[in-house]
């Protein structure tokens, strides 16, 4: 940081990171996107605009462009990262399963349904390009089976659905669906990790050590039981660990703060030695914590500590350098744009029929499916995060990788108004039947959240 070329191009980072969703939040589009297209802009494949700045500013200011351009690439890929840590410990802590208890069926309907036929349909796409890959298939199918909660929240909550047992039924649902999409996606990645060997992979894994002929066909339900033991065991002693902490320390918010940080780093350490992905970790950690943080007083404070630093920081740089990831030549392919109308077509389809089917199952109505299989169609956040991690691993190539982008951005903003509109349409009157707050989480930033 001493560099002032350095720190120049961190701070016009950071005014682009404040300044444009400004701007295009004023035309209904979401900070995520408006973060993605700033990446894509800046990146490699865009205007190249760190490389041009660095050269400029060392013409300028008599440095080294090349060391500047190079350590502030690798600064905002590990603030990615950290912001990913961020992002999944949030969705996590803003989980309530208090709320089962007021809509089983519908719950159990959505999550299964929900969960099960775009998976499938995921799994259909990737097989019709790449029939040979099994860890490929099951990334996609994990991607095709998750759920917004940062869209399907702030929906419900401003069409005043949170006391409805249509909204608990969706946003439960959305919740367990997470869930299972990200143990299916922390089986992928370690398939492909014993794929590719320890050297290859550079993860911490006890099973890149071991040969991966070892457990022969066994080896996904062997790992799948890992993985379940992993976040039985974490969310009891994170649980545990977070409630002492709010005792000891509750007239020292900020220490609590840095403790409960603390806590989730070392859950996420302790995930990525049996194998199971920073993203799944990060997301237990969370979950663990969503009880505390839906209780009065020091931690609701709490949460705004770790969303302050989350949404105001670090998350911005997650879906900043996943845009700078994007190669755009690879739009220009035929075979790209096959991937790019099966991935969409097939995962909006699956998510729409699967909603519908549920609800009608459980007895709504039709209008009533309808809106919760289209709120189940938003692939933003964790959908990228995971992309990001296939990626990385080479288990999306460009154009795998660039359908997801399009995807997140053609199921994300016309969502909120097609649901808006079919309940306006139908005029549509929920029941307030739920006995409980649906989703208690601190809103100070609600609106903010809703685009994340």
């Amino acid at each position: 940081m001493n560099s002032p070329i350095f720190l120049i191009l961190f701070i016009i980072f950071i005014a682009l990171i404040t300044l444009v969703p400004l701007a295009l939040r004023r035309l209904g589009i979401p900070s995520v996107i408006a973060l993605l297209v700033v990446g894509m802009v800046v990146g490699p494949s865009g205007c190249n605009l760190v490389h041009y700045l660095a050269k400029f500013l060392a013409g300028w200011l008599d440095g080294s462009a090349q060391f500047a351009e190079a350590t502030f690439t690798v600064l905002i890929d590990e603030l990615g990262s950290l912001g990913l840590v961020f992002l999944m410990a949030l969705a996590g802590m803003e989980a309530d399963f208090k709320l089962i208890r007021t809509a089983r069926k519908p719950v159990a309907a959505l999550s299964i349904l929900t969960f099960a036929l775009p998976a499938i349909t995921g799994f259909l796409v990737y097989h019709y390009f790449r029939p040979g890959d099994f860890a490929g298939k099951l990334l996609y199918a994990s991607l095709f089976a998750s759920h917004s909660v940062g869209i399907v929240f702030p929906v419900i909550r401003e069409l005043g659905l949170t006391k409805t047992r249509f909204g608990a039924a969706v946003l439960i649902s959305t919740v367990i669906t997470d869930i299972a999409s990200i143990i299916l996606l922390a089986v992928a990645v370690q398939i492909r990790r014993t794929q590719l060997g320890t050297a290859a992979s550079g993860g911490l894994s006890i099973f890149n050590s071991l040969d991966p002929g070892l457990f022969g066909h066994w080896f996904t339900p062997m790992f799948l039981i890992v993985v379940i033991l992993f976040i039985v065991i974490s969310i009891s002693i994170v649980n545990k660990i977070g409630k002492r902490m709010v005792k000891r320390l509750e007239s020292n918010i900020d220490l609590l703060v840095t403790f409960l940080l603390l806590t989730i780093l070392v859950t996420v350490l302790a995930g990525e030695f049996v194998g199971i992905n920073l993203i799944v970790g990060a997301f237990i950690a969370g979950l663990a914590l969503s009880p505390l943080m839906h209780k009065e007083g020091i931690p609701v404070a709490v949460f705004y500590k770790f969303e302050g630093i989350g949404y105001g920081l670090l998350i911005p740089f997650l879906f900043i350098s996943i845009g700078m990831d994007t190669d755009f030549s690879a739009f220009v392919s035929i075979s790209n744009l096959q991937i790019i109308l099966l991935t969409v077509i097939g995962l909006i389809s699956s998510k729409i029929f699967s909603g519908w089917l549920s609800l009608r199952l459980t007895g709504f109505r039709n209008a009533e499916g309808l809106c919760a299989g289209f709120m189940t169609v938003p692939q933003l956040s964790a959908t990228l995060a995971a992309a990001a991690i296939g990626k990385s691993l080479e288990m999306l190539d460009n154009n795998f990788f660039n359908a997801i982008i399009i995807l997140s951005i053609v199921t994300t903003l016309p969502i909120p108004l097609i649901v808006r509109g079919i309940i306006r349409h139908y005029d549509l009157k929920f029941e307030q039947e739920t006995k409980v707050d649906a989703y208690q989480v601190p809103t100070e930033n609600e609106e903010e959240g809703a685009v994340l």
